[in-house]
């Protein structure tokens, strides 16, 4: 191959003559494995998998195996709210219907699709520096969500020369078998073994200056964490909590509140069971502001008061964090220049990687006090 050549994508031929199958069989292993017997399709990933494959018609009519797009891709992140625009137009008010538009909507609706929380705005700020940096060095930019299966990433990675990921805790088995093909950044804490590239933040040294802010400034020793322990950087948070707490003698108060980010609802009965139980915490610390944000509605209809009868940490530092009232404690990630970095590391302008392998690039997170915590 001349040198400076683009690296030939592999087809979909290559991969049926590797698996000794047909090509529809390799078709129906990434889009319809139902067709297939578990040992078929696996004899079929990994094939793709040593080959490098991605499933994509648009791949495929490339001539030169490269798009130019750098794409990223959420698992199932947003948070969804009540959709005016769902309802038949008839029923929508607006004094703008009668001016030739055909959709508008009253009050009511505008404050349900203004409210910042109906966006996870820690993807929307990654997302924005993302652009930015790829509209800097002149790269489309390909956006794209999905569950956590293989399709879902599937006809993404196809498209384009790089992605970069919010994983979800179940994505490592569908990552496997697509990061041959391009180069992949996960926004998370992944196992040592993982070949991807990494854009974090320091999980364990934000929270820990946290929980020494509530201790040290505010005397809080009994602390309740807010979230469901299950994706690696939330599990960091809440072992990092621990740990603070452990490292000053403090005993830890056991379990967690588990909840998601989809609402105060889940919250509230687990807020009146504390109340009647007399177990109230003197400070929920929780893994990000949208928990924080679903926890403030929750004490708010219990009437208890933030922070006169509780403290209420968040992490991330979104724009949403500064407009709650009382405007919310958490631990800052910078997520402008997160996104920018993996866009840098996609398009192949970071540099040599320290070890010759993968980028395992890491923020600080800052502390940024107001008023939830007492100060």
């Amino acid at each position: 191959m001349a040198e400076g050549q683009a690296t030939r994508r592999p087809t979909v031929y290559d991969v049926a003559q590797e698996a000794n199958v047909s090509i529809a069989s390799v078709s129906f292993a990434f889009r319809r494995p139902d067709k297939l017997s578990d040992a078929t399709r696996e004899r079929v990933l990994d094939a793709a998998r040593r080959l490098g494959y991605a499933p994509s018609a648009a791949a495929r009519g490339l001539a030169r195996g490269r798009t130019g797009i750098l794409g990223l891709h959420a698992f199932d992140l947003l948070l969804e709210r009540p959709d005016p625009l769902a309802r038949p137009l008839s029923g929508l008010k607006s004094p703008r219907l009668d001016t030739g538009s055909p959709i508008g909507w009253d009050d009511t609706d505008d404050e349900v699709l203004s409210d910042p929380r109906a966006f996870p705005l820690y993807v929307d700020e990654v997302q924005r520096g993302f652009e930015l940096e790829c509209w800097a060095l002149g790269r489309p930019v390909m956006l794209s969500s999905g569950s956590d299966t293989d399709v879902s990433v599937a006809d993404t990675v196809g498209r384009v020369d790089g992605l970069a990921i919010f994983p979800s805790p179940q994505t490592a088995p569908t990552l496997a078998r697509h990061s041959p093909s391009i180069p992949i950044v996960l926004f998370s804490t992944a196992p040592a073994d993982d070949a991807h590239h990494r854009v974090r933040v320091d999980n364990a040294g934000g929270m820990r200056a946290l929980v020494s802010h509530l201790i040290d400034e505010h005397a809080a020793t009994d602390l309740a964490f807010v979230g469901r322990p299950e994706a690696a950087d939330v599990v960091e948070r809440h072992d990092a909590m621990l740990a603070e707490l452990q490292d000053r003698g403090i005993r830890s108060r056991p379990g967690v509140v588990d909840a998601t980010v989809r609402g105060a609802d889940d919250l509230v009965p687990q807020v009146r069971a504390l109340i009647a139980a007399g177990r109230m915490p003197q400070a929920f610390v929780c893994a990000s502001d949208q928990h924080a944000f679903a926890l403030l509605d929750a004490l708010e209809a219990e009437g208890l008061r933030v922070p006169d009868d509780v403290v209420v940490t968040g992490f991330d530092g979104t724009l949403g964090s500064r407009l709650t009232t009382p405007a919310l404690t958490t631990v800052r990630q910078p997520m402008e220049a997160m996104g920018r970095a993996a866009a840098r590391i996609l398009a192949g302008t970071a540099g040599a990687a320290p070890s010759g392998g993968a980028f395992d690039v890491v923020f600080e997170a800052r502390v940024v006090v107001r008023r939830s915590c007492g100060c």
